[in-house]
């Protein structure tokens, strides 16, 4: 009979030297927190326009004081809450599809970034839009197509 190498009979069992709390975790997966949609965060859109990197998030039922958004190193940070504003027990629910709570959503911010000073927010109609100038529009230079096998 073939046995397996110890990694393969518990995959996971890397997580348990990191210790009780999740911290070590969450800093592993934190590059990976811009393709996640967590909480209350909708959908976003991100994209280049005239030398300007957009960012397009929903924020359904988000009020703007409850939003945050701020440069840390070279990411863009996107946080806050979405409070009910009203209780309803859990037994009255028959479908619960909105979301409520913290959010947190870090979009790595690219070497192009002209003046992170410059950066701009607007808060409207439950959509967010930051707008971070850019020396110069990512182009496709240096790149090339990969034949396929």
């Amino acid at each position: 009979m073939t046995r397996l190498p110890a990694p393969w009979k518990n995959p996971f069992s890397f997580l348990l030297t990191w210790g009780k709390d999740l911290e070590e975790f969450d800093r592993a997966f934190d590059s990976f927190d811009w393709m996640w949609d967590w909480g209350g965060l909708g959908h976003t859109d991100i994209y280049v326009k005239d030398k300007t990197l957009i960012v397009e998030t929903e924020l359904p039922g988000a009020q703007k004081e409850d939003v945050h958004v701020y440069v840390e190193d070279d990411r863009l940070v996107i946080k806050g809450e979405i409070k009910r504003t009203f209780e309803v027990r859990e037994e009255n629910y028959l479908r619960l599809g909105r979301r409520y709570g913290a959010f947190r959503r870090v979009i790595p911010l690219p070497g192009e970034v002209e003046d992170k000073k410059g950066i701009r927010a607007r808060f409207r109609d439950g959509i967010l839009r930051v707008e971070v100038p850019l020396r110069k529009a990512p182009g496709p230079e240096g790149g090339f197509e990969v034949p396929l096998e």
